[in-house]
């Protein structure tokens, strides 16, 4: 293990996460600078000996550079210079299969390295519904900075364009992981990284994906305008019938619901009906980005809840018993959990209140909510108590005991 203090190997990675040489990095720490500090920083040159320095551990930033370094990054400066334990690539069982491939290869890369880097990659996208955001972000983040040293290797244009394709999906993911936990900034880098990848190597399902998970985001942040265009632009940008056109579409469905557009919502969901009906049942259904015929149910479940359809109860119902059964493959709990949120819903809109309570504290109990999904339950809550529910007292302590008042 590298001894090098952990502010330092984050800053390390982080850059090399996202492909930048040190001299790029140098390109956007002057442009994060405002004018006024722009005019008083040292040559490019001293900044990148500085950089080296501060990488290597050597030096620790003072002001204004680690507020500069962060700008730069799209993360938090606390995030990024705090004190939390980094870990390293090499002390990773995973990071480790995928070097003892490529030394074994007869050239720098080579397929095998290259297979196992795509096989992880899948890998890594079947644990997202089962793993805390915060435990698969870590792994997703190891396969990123190999990615980034593979880059350095001798390599075929065809090689290259694979191990884009790999970062793309890793980046994508990591930026999945970091809106699950609210991480605006960091989550947006990593979407412009993924988005980057996918311009450069034309992969059109990648760049629909980036749209319709920025889409997702500023849904559950209100913007329901906003989010409609998203998920319209990446139906644009999809292959036709791919998942992320599917997932698209049934995004723009739940954008019209918030936006109380009974029409244009039953029509989306019918649209998301006609796409799914051919498909057959993945290998792997719990692969986020391969879309999962049964997940159409869920997501109608959650557009009719939102929508204040009395269709969502038994919809909502059915998910989360298929969802908690072994019949459409393994147990599927964060799935279930929102689909408790959206039965409390759908069973507020039916006047049955002690029931909707009931499925809330469960939701909120579970240890599976993560922060991306707080406000749905929070919504719930505040629907109860302007109904003056004497369990929504309980409900609320126990929902700012799970994220804070």
């Amino acid at each position: 293990m590298e001894d090098i203090p952990p502010w330092a190997a984050r800053l390390r990675d982080e850059r090399r996460e996202r492909c930048w040489s040190c001299k790029e990095m140098v390109r956007r720490l002057v442009e994060a600078a405002d004018e006024q500090v722009r005019a008083h920083l040292p040559t490019r040159d001293s900044l990148l000996r500085m950089l080296r320095m501060w990488e290597a551990g050597k030096r620790r930033p003072r002001d204004p550079y680690p507020m500069l370094l962060a700008r730069a990054l799209g993360i938090d400066e606390e995030e990024l210079f705090g004190d939390d334990v980094h870990i390293s690539v090499g002390d990773d069982d995973e990071f480790n299969a995928l070097e003892l491939t490529r030394r074994a290869a007869a050239s720098d890369i080579g397929d095998a390295t290259l297979e196992r880097l795509e096989l992880a990659v899948d890998d890594l996208a079947v644990a997202y519904p089962g793993t805390p955001p915060h435990e698969l972000l870590t792994r997703v983040r190891r396969h990123l900075t190999y990615v980034s040293q593979l880059m350095d290797a001798k390599k075929t244009l065809a090689e290259h364009r694979r191990l884009l394709v790999a970062g793309g999906w890793l980046s994508l993911l990591a930026a999945t992981c970091l809106i699950d936990l609210r991480r605006f900034p960091a989550a947006a880098a990593r979407l412009r990284t993924a988005a980057q990848f996918a311009k450069d190597t034309e992969h059109r399902e990648i760049a629909a994906w980036c749209l319709e998970t920025e889409a997702w985001q500023v849904l559950t942040n209100g913007d329901y305008p906003r989010a409609l265009d998203l998920a319209q632009a990446a139906q644009r940008v999809a292959p036709l019938g791919s998942s992320a056109h599917i997932q698209a579409t049934a995004q723009e469905g739940r954008a019209w619901a918030r936006l109380g557009a009974a029409r244009e919502t039953r029509a989306t969901l019918g649209r998301v009906a006609r796409l799914v009906e051919p498909l057959p049942a993945p290998d792997r259904p719990e692969h986020h980005y391969r879309y999962d015929p049964a997940k159409s149910d869920a997501y109608t479940a959650t557009t009719l809840s939102w929508l204040g359809d009395p269709a969502a109860e038994p919809y909502a119902r059915g998910v989360l018993a298929r969802l908690q059964s072994t019949t459409d493959g393994p147990p599927r709990p964060r799935r279930a959990v929102s689909a408790r949120l959206d039965l409390a819903l759908a069973l507020l809109a039916a006047d049955q209140l002690d029931e909707a309570g009931h499925a809330t504290l469960t939701a909120i109990t579970s240890g599976l909510l993560v922060p991306s999904n707080y406000w749905r339950a929070a919504e719930v809550i505040s629907a109860l108590e302007a109904r003056r529910v004497p369990e929504a007292a309980e409900l609320r302590e126990a929902y700012q005991e799970l994220c804070g008042p």
